[in-house]
């Protein structure tokens, strides 16, 4: 399995201004979302608070040293405090003209663009939450794809996704770091929990699953992962995940959660740095080895329960794992109930 050759200097050659300015004037001639350069609501805000903020705690000294400067004919006691405004609006300004949109700044943007260019592949800063069945992206709202490259041939997709639960004080953006590899056969919903990820609380992975679909594979495989399959696809898993599957999987993929589902293979993590160019060397080398040794062995591969192997689909009781419940989250209630209780019925004993 071949590791395929790219040319990364993109991500680290200098970028001329002229070019980038031209790549982000055609951006917005062209009229494209990502390109809008509106700063958003929590921008606005922040940079508002810090404007009052220095109003209100700097603005008295400031025209103290510039009143009294224009009366005592002292120019320096003018110019000093006109020059740390100015300084502090410059600044200002290039902050928000560095930032290009949501999905960072327009230097950014541009490097991965030419990379993209330079390797037969497509870039787009934001996209629309994509329609794959992967774990992560059915949760939430406001889901969006920020900076994704796309690949020719066999689909490939890596790139970063976020989405939003809760409301209001307790809202929060979730982010990951995705890797989508298209396969040819339809595969039983198998999930691979890396161990290395994991917090004091547990898995980092934003389901719970159901610890009965737990199979235990041989040598130190499970020292890297716990693997989740449904029940009675144990051989179906077997059959997958062969010896030489799961040594790759150790070496390659370790740091990382794997998910079968449908015909798709995916990988997750925390948000990728994708100018990085060792990032993106090591996700292509887990495209082109793991995921490569993922479509050769399930090349053939046909659910018995169908009944029909040219039929690409898996049963039902095969296509989605069950969920379980939170032993932590079991554990806080509990607690907590306690707590209420003890202190509630506490106060009709206490003398």
């Amino acid at each position: 399995m071949a590791v395929r050759s790219l040319d990364y200097s993109a991500l680290t050659d200098p970028v001329a201004r002229a070019d980038l300015v031209s790549w982000r004037s055609q951006a917005r001639a062209a009229g494209l979302p990502w390109a809008r350069s509106t700063l958003s609501i929590g921008s606005v805000v922040a940079i508002g608070f810090c404007a009052l903020l220095f109003v209100f705690v700097f603005g008295g000294a400031f025209s103290s040293f510039i009143t009294d400067g224009i009366q005592n004919g002292k120019p320096i006691d003018v110019l000093f405090p006109s020059l740390f405004v100015l300084v502090i609006v410059a600044v200002t300004i290039w902050a928000v003209r560095a930032r290009g949109g949501r999905g960072g700044s327009w230097e950014r943007g541009y490097r991965l663009y030419r990379f993209a260019a330079a390797n037969g592949m497509r870039f787009q800063p934001m996209d629309a939450a994509p329609s794959y069945p992967g774990e992560i992206f059915h949760i939430g709202r406001d889901q969006v794809v920020v900076e994704h490259l796309v690949t020719g041939g066999r689909f490939l997709d890596i790139g970063n996704f976020s989405y939003i639960t809760g409301s209001r004080k307790s809202q929060t953006t979730h982010h990951w770091g995705f890797l989508a590899l298209a396969l040819d056969r339809a595969m039983p919903n198998i999930v691979l929990d890396a161990k290395s990820n994991n917090s004091l609380f547990g898995s980092n992975l934003p389901v719970t699953l159901d610890r009965n679909q737990v199979l235990h594979l041989e040598g130190d495989f499970d020292k890297h992962f716990t693997l989740y399959c449904p029940a009675e696809y144990e051989q179906d898993a077997l059959y997958i995940f062969t010896p030489d599957l799961m040594e790759l999987l150790v070496d390659e993929a370790a740091p990382y959660d794997v998910e079968l589902v449908d015909q798709w293979m995916f990988v997750y993590s925390r948000p990728f740095e994708l100018t990085d160019p060792a990032v993106l060397q090591r996700l292509f080398t887990i495209a082109d080895t793991v995921g490569a040794k993922a479509v050769d062995q399930s090349e053939h591969y046909a659910d018995d329960r169908i009944g029909d192997p040219d039929v690409n689909i898996v049963a039902p009781q095969g296509a989605r794992l069950r969920r379980g419940v939170s032993v932590i989250g079991v554990v806080i209630v509990v607690a907590f109930v306690a707590f209420w209780g003890w202190n509630f019925f506490g106060s009709f004993v206490s003398p």
